[in-house]
């Protein structure tokens, strides 16, 4: 006999929810989940009137769920906020290039302007090349850093106040997985947070934190949304993969799993004596770290020598010592200061807020102050 919805107490249950065991029917599921998400946004005073937020969209189902509820709930709430959609192009062939034929989609569908941003633009070096040079053992590692900071340069060429990423439950409980096996104790206290500094200029949140997979890809599936689901060519070898596949096996037995393991992450505490690493910039092009030459330019530079697991295997600090080597695939890129990046993004919210269109960019190459991709 087909039951009845939990929720409306009318309608047929079609779904039984991973997350509370409720039995509902579409609508009341769609008006849930969004619910959830806008009182997770609520709670956390994720966003202000009148920020302008960019989404990174890489075109699978959990960036492309973030836009359509974004969009969705800014509608309904009026949280008036000017929404982007961000991308990285990693430069996959077969995988990347096809994601974001759907990202322009999910742009046409939604109204939201689209920037992308490629490592090959911004490093010189795709990922394609990374992974001739380094092998498919790290190449995740390489990937990580780059994406991460290429998602602050971008923000900072469309003067964004804050990014949200389609991060959700099972990802947070992976990361805090993997920063335990791995003692990483600064990541594992900030891999938390549903607000992160970023590079200490634009923040970074996770409106999808409490939500689970299962719960995104029913919603993906119902609302009939337009996203990309083949894996990246160079994941299977990923740590990642071997946390992700231990969670689902303890969510089998145990399906609060999940949310007990981001709970558990979220209420430890370092001890007041333990030493942390202390925030700085990086000498070589301004972005945050915790050693005078941050991750990514320590990776561009064991590509660059022609070394591709320098930066790896090494700390930052041993890189300017590491003797020189030919062999480099990529075509050399310096990367824009973060600091005129600032300044750019400055003189932008200056002329937004003053009224006046931005002025265009009067130089090309090295001192293009677009950050040397395409001129805004």
């Amino acid at each position: 006999m087909p039951r009845q919805c939990d929720i409306c107490q009318g309608a047929r249950a079609i779904i039984r929810r991973p997350k509370t065991g409720q039995r509902v029917c579409k609508e009341c599921f769609f008006r849930a989940f969004e619910t959830e998400v806008h009182n997770t946004i609520v709670d956390n005073a994720l966003f202000r009137r009148g920020d302008r937020i960019g989404i990174g969209a890489s075109g699978g189902k959990d960036s492309t769920v973030l836009a359509y509820v974004m969009k969705t709930l800014n509608e309904r709430y009026d949280y008036g906020l000017e929404l982007f959609l961000l991308s990285i192009d990693e430069g996959i062939s077969g995988y990347r290039d096809d994601s974001l034929e759907t990202v322009k989609r999910n742009r046409d569908q939604y109204g939201l302007p689209l920037k992308i941003v490629s490592y090959e633009q911004l490093y010189g070096w795709s990922m394609d090349r990374i992974v001739e040079a380094v092998g498919r053992k790290n190449n995740c590692t390489f990937c990580g850093v780059f994406r991460r900071q290429a998602l602050d340069r971008g923000a900072l060429m469309l003067d964004l106040d804050h990014i949200v990423t389609g991060h959700n439950a099972d990802d947070v409980a992976e990361t805090i997985l993997m920063n335990i096996l791995r003692g990483d104790i600064p990541r594992l206290g900030r891999c938390t947070e549903i607000t992160t500094a970023g590079d200490g200029y634009i923040g970074r949140s996770k409106p999808l934190k409490y939500a689970y997979e299962k719960e995104i890809v029913m919603y993906a599936y119902l609302k009939r949304l337009d996203y990309f689901s083949t894996e990246c060519t160079y994941s299977p070898n990923a740590y990642r993969g071997y946390a992700r596949q231990f969670i689902k096996d303890l969510e089998a037995v145990r399906p609060s799993a999940i949310i007990d393991i981001i709970h558990s992450g979220e209420a430890m505490k370092v001890a007041s004596g333990v030493a942390m690493p202390v925030a700085t910039t990086c000498g070589r092009c301004g972005y945050i770290s915790s050693n005078a030459i941050c991750k990514a330019c320590a990776l561009l530079d064991g590509l660059e020598r022609g070394i591709p697991k320098l930066g790896v295997s090494r700390s930052s600090r041993d890189a300017d010592g590491a003797p020189a080597r030919a062999g480099g695939a990529g075509a050399a890129v310096e990367p824009v200061h973060f600091e005129r990046l600032r300044e750019r993004a400055l003189a932008l919210r200056r002329q937004r807020l003053g009224g006046a269109e931005p002025e265009p960019c009067d130089a090309a190459g090295a001192a293009c102050r677009c950050a040397g991709t395409e001129c805004q």
